[in-house]
C-alpha cells in the first residue's frame, strides 16, 4: 500500500472502517492522519488520530483490546480506508464486540452481548464462536464481579479443566439417552467450556479453525 495514494480531507483526516477479518462484522469507525496510518502500517496494529483530543491514540494501549491488522484496503476514491483485523477483546468502549451494537427506533437490543451481535449479524457458526471467544476473553483482561466467566479465571486451570471433563460426562449421557433437546443444551455448554480453556491458554479460535482447515485438506 502506497500511503500517499490516499487522500486526506482538508483537515488532513481519512476516515477508517474497522472491521473484522474472521466474520466480516463492521466493528468501529475512527479516523486517521498520515502519521497515524504511517504508524498502523509499521506496527501491524491499529492507531487512530483524535479529533477532541488533536492527539494520537493506539487502540488497547490500556485496554488490552488491540486490533491486530491484517489486511487495508482503500477505495475507488482514495478518501476511505477499509482495515481488516483481529480483534482482541471487544471493539466498543461499552463492552460490545462492535459499536454498532443499536438498531434505529430502539434505545438498545436487550440481553447477553453475544445475542446483540447475533441479531445483528446473523448466526453463523464462525461468528458466533469468534463474538463468544471475545466476550470470555474480555472477562480475563476486565474481570468482572458476579461474572461465572470470571470466577473460573480466578480458580484457574484446574477448575476449568473440571468443568470440561463433566460437561464432556454430562454430553455423553445426553446422547445416549437419546434426549436432543438435553444434548443441545449440554453440548452448548462444552463448547462455552472448551472455549474458556482456549482462552486461558491465549488460543483464539481462528487458530483452532486454522488447524482443522488442514485437516478438511
Amino acid at each position: 500500500m502506497n500511503i500517499d495514494n490516499i487522500k486526506f480531507d482538508e483537515k488532513g483526516l481519512v476516515p477508517a472502517i474497522i472491521q473484522q477479518a474472521e466474520t466480516g462484522i463492521v466493528l468501529m469507525l475512527a479516523y486517521m492522519n498520515k502519521e497515524s496510518l504511517t504508524k498502523t502500517v509499521e506496527t501491524g496494529v491499529t492507531w487512530f488520530y483524535s479529533r477532541s483530543r488533536h492527539s494520537l491514540w493506539q487502540k488497547g494501549e490500556t485496554s488490552g483490546h488491540v486490533q491486530k491488522v491484517q489486511d487495508i484496503h482503500y477505495d475507488c476514491d482514495a478518501d476511505t480506508l477499509l482495515i481488516e483485523v483481529e480483534q482482541i477483546g471487544a471493539a466498543c468502549h461499552e463492552g460490545t464486540l462492535s459499536c454498532f451494537s443499536r438498531k434505529l427506533g430502539e434505545t438498545e437490543i436487550e440481553g447477553e452481548l453475544i445475542a446483540d451481535t447475533s441479531k445483528i449479524y446473523g448466526q453463523s457458526l464462525s461468528g458466533v464462536l469468534h463474538d463468544l471467544y471475545h466476550i470470555i476473553n474480555d472477562r480475563k483482561l476486565n474481570p468482572k464481579e458476579g461474572s461465572y466467566t470470571t470466577y473460573l479465571f480466578e480458580k484457574g486451570q484446574d477448575k476449568i479443566l473440571k468443568k470440561v471433563g463433566e460437561e464432556a460426562a454430562e454430553t455423553i449421557i445426553a446422547s445416549k439417552n437419546n434426549d436432543k433437546n438435553e444434548l443441545i443444551s449440554e453440548m452448548s455448554d462444552l463448547w462455552y467450556h472448551c472455549l474458556v480453556l482456549l482462552a486461558n491458554h491465549d488460543v483464539t479460535p481462528s487458530e483452532l479453525m486454522a488447524e482443522l482447515q488442514k485437516r478438511r485438506k
